[in-house]
């Protein structure tokens, strides 16, 4: 399959599983963020562990209630700050309370002093996800080429948190596209660790 038929699907299977989410009650939405922040976490937390999560846009699920929660058991974390087009994304520490500024498309980000980090574990948005670990994003692939400079520099477990009706047959992957390796929904723990 070519690269431009890969991404005609792609934008395809993302304008569905988004419509999908849209379509969700906020109340279910909110719903689910709690349960997956009820439930044990996969990973043991060791202190000073850093986790860097995201603020929700639009219908995304929101990840704060599980930062939160890691926050609260010893992990630190970190937020992702836009660097360009084509670049991968910034992760800077943050704490619940340190002062945010609005970044690309308003999204709140730890201002330019806020010292980078680099993660152990990623929380990472998604449209769609399929049982063998990939994923769409929204296009541009900011999270691919984020998770790739950090696995370059150590071990990083990318986790991508998604209502189960984000969940598609297969996505089609490219070279470039890098796997995750545990889905959290409000239904399950999805681990692809060992497959």
């Amino acid at each position: 399959m070519n690269v431009t038929a890969v991404h005609q699907e792609k934008a395809e299977l993302r304008a569905a599983a988004l419509a999908r989410r849209d379509a969700l009650p906020a109340a279910e939405r909110a719903a689910a963020a709690e349960t997956i922040a009820a439930r044990l976490f996969p990973l043991q937390i060791a202190p000073g562990m850093i986790v860097s999560g995201f603020f929700p846009i639009r219908s995304e699920i929101n990840p704060l209630p599980l930062m939160r929660k890691l926050a609260a058991v010893g992990a630190k974390l970190a937020l992702p700050v836009v660097a360009g087009r084509g670049k991968p994304l910034i992760l800077r520490a943050y704490a619940f309370g340190d002062p945010l500024i609005s970044g690309q498309w308003g999204i709140r980000e730890p201002a330019a002093d806020a010292p980078e980090a680099i993660p152990d574990a990623m929380l990472v948005p998604l449209a769609a996800f399929d049982r063998t670990g990939h994923r769409i994003g929204y296009g541009a692939g900011y999270y691919d080429m984020t998770i790739a400079k950090a696995r370059a520099r150590k071990p990083v477990t990318a986790i991508g948190i998604a209502f189960a009706a984000q969940e598609i047959e297969r996505v089609p992957a490219t070279p470039r596209d890098e796997r995750l390796d545990l889905v959290l929904t409000e239904r399950e723990v999805i681990d692809f660790r060992n497959t």
